[in-house]
């Protein structure tokens, strides 16, 4: 037996021993399937899912999932967090406040979403296929599929999952509005300016540059901000949405100005590049035009995100006096 079925096996077990010892203590617990008329079928990308019409115990098992709840008004009961990047609690503030975690994305606790008592399990990218059969066992579970640059598919899934899809255009117009005024004001006041977009991952500890491809280099991307041609030579398809770089080609980083986010795990790292020689020669950090900016919405998100990383875009290129 390989590793994959033993961990498979063993979470079955764990499931089913949580959910027996949990049902006993708490024996008027009701099942969290509904009658078909009382549910709306949904299919996603892991399979059918009759979804309540009013659910009002909602867990998110990933942040872009807690964004998008969030977003439409709705505020789940359970979250789990980020395991490298920021998590979004300083985007989100008090719309977050009391919620419960659940572990981390890919490392749910499933005691500890038994007991919070689920009536919906959400996710864009947290749930592997083989443990989607465990969460159904808790609560109808739905999965919508990620994209890396188009965020708008998967909120507007999720609007459909909760009932939320006129709330989701009003967003959406609201957010073009917003980036068509922002593009022009760049275009008036610079004409042309190619930008980088990077991070400086928690877990690898190495720097990387995004690409058109990826969620915030598509939105950089979408306000007339161009790759240097020294990134965009390295890009040959859709799938190359980030380049992992050496130290030794911290020299693919320069432009115009440079947005890099910075992991909580990766500041020490970080701060070790800033020292090195080749860092120094960067002619964006001669022009002191380097910003680090919040890993917890410049990595992954959704239309809250993309919002803040239009803010972002207009404090430090359209409001500051440094570019």
């Amino acid at each position: 037996m390989n590793w994959r079925k033993l961990h498979y096996l063993l979470l079955i077990i764990t499931l089913v021993i949580v959910t027996a010892c949990y049902r006993h203590s708490h024996p008027n617990l009701v099942d969290k399937k509904s009658p078909a008329s009382e549910c709306r079928l949904i299919k996603h990308e892991l399979g059918e899912t009759c979804v309540p019409l009013n659910p009002q115990r909602i867990i998110v098992v990933d942040q872009i999932a807690l964004e998008a709840l969030v977003a439409l008004d709705l505020k789940p009961i359970g979250t789990a967090n980020h395991v490298f990047f920021d998590s979004k609690a300083n985007l989100l503030k008090e719309k977050i406040a009391g919620i419960s975690y659940i572990g981390k994305t890919g490392e749910i606790n499933l005691e500890k979403v038994l007991q919070l008592n689920p009536d919906l399990i959400v996710s864009v990218y947290g749930i592997q296929p083989e443990n989607y059969p465990l969460l159904s066992k808790i609560a109808p579970t739905v999965q919508v599929k990620h994209f890396q640059s188009d965020w708008q598919t998967p909120l507007r899934e999720i609007g459909k999952v909760v009932n939320k899809i006129e709330k989701v255009e009003e967003l959406l117009t609201q957010y073009e509005q917003r980036f068509q005024t922002i593009r022009e004001q760049l275009e008036n006041k610079f004409g042309k300016l190619e930008v980088t977009v990077s991070r400086i991952h928690g877990g690898m500890k190495v720097p990387e540059f995004s690409s058109q491809f990826s969620f915030p280099g598509g939105i950089v991307h979408s306000v007339g901000i161009s790759m240097p041609p020294h990134q965009r030579q390295l890009i040959k398809s859709p799938d190359d949405y980030l380049i992992i770089l050496s130290l030794e080609r911290l020299d693919l980083l320069d432009s115009d100005a440079l947005f890099i986010a910075v992991d909580p795990g990766a500041i020490e790292a970080f701060q070790e590049y800033q020292k090195t020689p080749l860092w120094q020669t960067l002619n964006v950090v001669k022009n002191k035009k380097v910003y680090q900016v919040d890993s917890g919405y410049w990595v992954h998100g959704s239309i809250l995100s993309a919002n803040a990383i239009l803010d972002d875009l207009v404090k430090y290129l359209l409001t500051s006096n440094k570019v």
